[in-house]
């Protein structure tokens, strides 16, 4: 920057910063945040100027969208605790726990989440059952499945298999140095894998596991087949009820966007964050 001639006035411009401009704005402001405003609005719109039977529907749905949202908040916690586990036991040095969680995920992430859902529900009970019959175990005789716990367990189950090779590609994404340098402190590895390499990991792979997220919002549609009233089954209902498919369905799939553009914008956000952190 060259300095002023002696004789040259001198502006406040010269000795204060410039103000941010526009560019600055669209940089913090996520412009997508207006189409979900936009879809939100629509819906609001449909439900207060044309109740019927807009607002007929968001009434007798509501506890679905609850449903759907403890479905899937579960889900994903519990899937991250399980998908942890199975990475770590894929990147084991005994080969015994790295060929069971090889094994555990090819065969989940080789079968449908229909059929998995299915198969909890209706095929996992019988099994407990006969179990119960040959142990002479009353309790298990007469288990009866919650469909509720067999959805979750079911989302879990197939999603954690995906979630593993998320961890285990953020984990193997670490320089190999950052082990070793925790090792050459008196570490184990334990200790190593908790205090270094974890913290580095997961911020790596923020941006995948919100997707994945997004994923395992929309498809706990499917848990509507096993007698989970979620928003998808309430739908059916209310449509086998009013006979007006068209008005059911599009407030149902609106009512899916608003929550799955939410949840993207909060995935990008997170994403951002852990851009500018490193």
């Amino acid at each position: 920057m060259t300095r002023p001639n002696k004789n040259q006035p001198v502006s406040l411009s010269d000795h204060f910063y410039p103000l941010p401009t526009n560019n600055w704005m669209s940089k913090n402001i996520d412009p997508w945040w207006g189409l979900f405003a936009a879809v939100a609005a629509l819906v609001l719109f449909m439900v207060f100027f044309i109740p019927d039977p807009y607002a007929q529907i968001v009434i007798f749905i509501r506890d679905g969208i609850g449903t759907t949202v403890i479905t899937t908040v579960l889900s994903f916690i519990l899937m991250l605790f399980l998908g942890l586990i199975v990475a770590l036991g894929r990147l084991s040095h005994s080969t015994v726990l790295r060929l069971m969680a090889t094994i555990f995920t090819e065969i989940v992430r080789g079968i449908p989440l229909l059929v998995q859902l299915i198969f909890w529900y209706f095929a996992f009970p019988s099994i407990v059952q006969q179990i119960g019959i040959w142990l002479g175990i009353s309790a298990f005789g007469n288990y009866l499945a919650n469909p509720l716990g067999m959805a979750i367990l079911g989302m879990t189950v197939c999603y954690s298999a995906y979630m593993s090779e998320i961890y285990r590609a953020g984990i193997q994404g670490i320089p190999k140095g950052q082990m070793e340098a925790a090792l050459s402190l008196g570490m184990n590895r334990f200790q190593a894998m908790r205090y270094v390499i974890l913290p580095q990991a997961i911020r790596l792979i923020m941006p995948p596991v919100g997707n994945e997220f997004i994923s395992l919002l929309k498809d706990s549609s499917l848990v509507s087949v096993v007698a989970v009233t979620d928003m998808t089954r309430r739908g059916r209902e209310f449509m086998s009820t009013h006979f007006i498919p068209v008005q059911t369905w599009t407030m149902i799939a609106l009512l899916y966007l608003v929550m799955t553009l939410f949840a993207a914008r909060i995935v990008a956000y997170i994403e951002r964050k852990t851009q500018n952190e490193r």
